[in-house]
């Protein structure tokens, strides 16, 4: 039986020959043969010409995604174990990221060529992400294959907030393989140990992203005043009290990720450091009100905008944030700005910035402009998957 074939309109192959893996449904001219959601196609020119094979989804605004562009390579199990063993080459062999209690990704969807799947590493266990309905139909055939690759105690699923809709993809939270995830199970990251919730955490449990920033953020930080927004299981916050801060605040509106953050300052015997769950801009306000000053200041938040439709409500919340944080910095203090709102260019985040430090009558310098760790690397043909900016700033 041939392979179902998806037409491009006219003159709009390029992208994909240039192989960007997202085919939207705009530029589909027709569909050739009947495949199911979630089947392989061949994407072909307006002209006749091959480009790429992929996984064909009617319901997804994304109508294919691609995944090779070997005309002779079926996407079967072969190829995808080809995919895997390259993703963990990264990590194990380039990056050196493997070891007992370590913490990492293993697979970053589009950036590892494979849209619509994220594999975390977390000691023994995996996690497991699918936001694409052609690789969550494949589901148990990846687990097979990470299970023989990786061999870990327990694969878990864990489902992103809305792909049911944008997808037609329903999947429930829970074990694939092996052992549910232990409820004491700890990562270490640097030297500090960091319980993680695999069941019920954000993302997958924790934010492997920011690894390597926080170790940047923390060489700062010795005898500082440090407040840490946004703080989730303790993150930044508990690297700089590692370093030698006088004094760090962790704030956030979760009481179980707070319950963990707690249990991460004992862990890792760390006293100069403090917790409080309560609504951050809410806090922070009352902080500024109150006269509080602090010397490195951290604002981390989660994902403010899932649409376009949404950026301008999403900047708006990073303005206030920077407000408040010209009020809460001493004289030459360090701002740290995070934002992993993918549709935020830089240079949109970079001009709140700037803008808010010029109403405050502030002097700011950007000291660095930094990403994720590298296992989360940027595909160059689908930059949509450098998401996280980071920038360092000093505050005058």
């Amino acid at each position: 039986m041939s392979t179902p074939r998806v037409i491009l309109k006219p003159k709009r192959a390029e992208p994909f020959f240039g192989r960007h893996p997202w085919v939207f449904a705009g530029s589909v001219e027709k569909v050739e043969g009947r495949p199911a959601d979630g089947d392989e196609v061949e994407v072909v020119s307006g002209g006749g010409n091959f480009v790429a094979r992929g996984l064909y989804n009617s319901q997804s605004k994304i109508t294919v995604r691609l995944l090779s562009w070997d005309p002779d390579v079926p996407l079967d199990a072969a190829f995808f174990r080809g995919r895997l063993e390259r993703a963990v080459h990264l990590r194990h062999h380039v990056l050196h990221l493997a070891g007992p209690d370590k913490g990492y990704r293993v697979v970053f969807s589009e950036s590892d060529i494979l849209s619509g799947m994220v594999v975390d590493r977390y000691a023994d266990w995996l996690a497991v992400q699918f936001t694409s309905l052609g690789l969550g139909k494949r589901r148990e055939m990846l687990a097979d294959l990470l299970q023989e690759l990786l061999n870990p105690r327990g694969i878990y699923l864990r489902t992103e907030k809305g792909i049911g809709k944008l997808e037609g993809l329903e999947l429930h939270d829970g074990p694939l393989r092996g052992e549910p995830p232990a409820a004491d199970l700890t990562i270490v990251e640097n030297g500090l140990r960091f319980l993680v919730n695999l069941a019920e955490g954000q993302k997958t449990g924790y934010y492997l992203d920011q690894r390597d920033n926080r170790a940047a953020v923390a060489r700062l930080c010795p005898g500082k005043r440090v407040l840490d927004a946004f703080c989730y299981t303790g993150g930044f916050g508990l690297y700089a009290a590692k370093a030698g801060a006088s004094e760090v605040l962790g704030v956030d509106a979760s009481e179980s990720a707070l319950e963990l953050a707690r249990r991460n300052a004992v862990a890792n015997g760390l006293g100069n450091v403090e917790f409080a769950a309560a609504d951050v801009f809410k806090h922070l306000t009352d902080l500024a009100t109150a006269g509080r000053k602090f010397d490195v200041l951290v604002l981390d938040p989660p994902k403010f905008a899932r649409n376009r439709a949404a950026v301008p409500d999403a900047l708006k919340g990073y303005r206030r944030l920077h407000q408040l944080a010209m009020k809460l910095l001493d004289r030459d203090g360090v701002l740290v700005t995070c934002c992993c709102t993918g549709l935020i260019a830089l240079s949109e985040l970079e001009d709140v910035i700037a803008q808010v430090a010029v109403e405050a009558k502030r002097d700011l310098q950007i000291l660095e402009r930094r990403g994720p760790s590298p296992d989360h690397p940027v595909a160059v043909t689908c930059r949509e998957s450098g998401y996280l900016k980071c920038v360092v700033s000093r505050v005058w």
